[in-house]
């Protein structure tokens, strides 16, 4: 009878361990496919058109680049990079979902580029490169400027994951002593670029910290 007993409860526990081995599994199982969809989703929300630059040279721990001019739809807003980044999106996002004289619509393209202007932040999208001046619609809100950006060269250091105003400010001290260190000098320019929509998983966001330089051979 004791065996019986013995064997019956020996039993009884390999059931419950079964149970908490299958849900866990299904729990796994779950993330992970949550995971799929969300990165797939992701990744086709990014594909749009990108800025043009070429690299200069691979430094250590960061590149420099070209940029060519081209054309951006800029507004000004107060706060950090954060704030700036939401405040200014949505100025300018209004313009390119049919906020212009002509209602139309203007295709996304990335980064979305936030700088320091003094106290506040500039906050630009590229124009596709097939518009002109003359072919871009004017911005029926007047806070969204249309404006050519000369060719510049940057310093360049890339980051993915969330971004945070702690973590951008490190990152641009960062790359100004690394400059430094390298006999590069700054412009005295600063800015943060993010190419992702906002719903991208945090394992494929594409996040630049850029410091404009003087003449670079």
């Amino acid at each position: 009878m004791r065996w019986w007993r013995f064997k019956k409860c020996v039993n009884n526990l390999f059931l419950i361990k079964c149970d908490i081995i299958t849900y866990m599994l299904y729990i796994i199982i779950t993330i992970l496919v949550i995971a799929l969809i969300w990165s797939i989703w992701g990744y086709f929300g990014s594909q749009v058109e990108q800025a043009e630059y070429s690299v200069v040279k691979k430094m250590n721990g960061y590149e420099i680049r070209e940029y060519p001019e081209h054309i951006v739809a800029q507004t000004s807003v107060q706060g950090p990079y954060g704030k700036s980044l939401s405040d200014g999106f949505r100025i300018v996002a209004g313009y390119i979902f049919g906020g212009n004289t002509k209602k139309e619509g203007v295709s996304m393209t990335a980064p979305v580029v936030a700088s320091s202007d003094g106290n506040s932040q500039l906050v630009s999208f590229g124009m596709p490169r097939s518009h002109t001046l003359e072919t871009l619609p004017t911005p029926s809100d007047s806070r969204v400027k249309i404006i050519t950006i000369p060719a510049k060269k940057f310093a360049v250091i890339r980051f993915s994951g969330y971004r945070s105003d702690k973590r951008i400010k490190g990152l641009e001290e960062k790359l100004l002593a690394a400059i430094a260190r390298d006999g590069i000098i700054s412009a005295g320019s600063t800015a943060y670029a993010g190419y992702n929509a906002p719903w991208t998983p945090p394992w494929m966001t594409r996040n630049e910290v850029l410091v404009e330089i003087k003449l670079y051979d």
